[in-house]
């Protein structure tokens, strides 16, 4: 299986796909703040890695106190570097070093104003990515947004996860596919009805 601690040695490269990738996802969630201040909001975040893309934004914003987050992420290393960072902020955040395919990996962190599934939909089978979509709308709080990548290797999923997300009641706000790369970043608003979380179920597996 792959080192997903070591795996995040490519932002060290600010050319890199990933270091590109992470920072149009920065600029949605920067964009999503802005928006909503200056009420509470709560983010929700799976497979966090060690949460760059969150706690990076919120560290240099002076309204990171109205945030409340829940980070998910399984590696011990990635999990100490992301408790790390958050005590840097001013924000409340809870990093839970669990499996975020497990239904109680979500206990008290959702419906969430924004949900993170940054590295996600490109590590599970299809069938998963469907069953993840499925549930999102009891991960979502009214008009939440959803921000998720996905890379373009054959067979290209990208037009599949776009028709899912608008059968479950979201609206898509911006898919960014940039030439010379292989990866896609979406954003998508979810302007269905709030569902319940079933606790009880196994959301999906990683598959490498």
């Amino acid at each position: 299986m792959t080192d997903w601690n070591e795996w995040h040695a490519s932002y060290d490269d600010p050319a890199s796909q990933l270091s590109r990738r992470l920072r149009l996802i920065q600029e949605l969630i920067e964009g999503w703040l802005d928006r909503t201040a200056p009420k509470p909001v709560r983010v929700l975040s799976v497979c966090a890695g060690d949460g760059r893309d969150l706690l990076q934004v919120l560290r240099r914003r002076a309204d990171a106190d109205r945030v409340t987050a829940t980070l998910l992420e399984y590696d011990d290393k990635n999990v100490a570097r992301a408790q790390a960072w958050a005590a840097e902020t001013n924000a409340r955040i809870e990093v839970r070093q669990v499996d975020a395919g497990q239904g109680g990996a979500y206990e008290g962190a959702v419906p969430a104003d924004l949900v993170l599934l940054a590295g996600v939909f490109g590590n599970i089978s299809d069938e998963d990515v469907r069953a993840v979509i499925r549930a999102l709308p009891s991960m979502c709080s009214d008009d939440a947004l959803v921000i998720w990548t996905r890379h373009r290797r054959a067979p290209d999923l990208t037009g599949s996860i776009r028709s899912w997300l608008a059968a479950e009641g979201f609206v898509e706000e911006s898919f960014t596919a940039p030439r010379a790369a292989m990866f896609t970043v979406g954003a998508h608003r979810f302007d269905g009805t709030t569902e319940t979380w079933v606790r009880d179920r196994e959301l999906f597996r990683f598959t490498r």
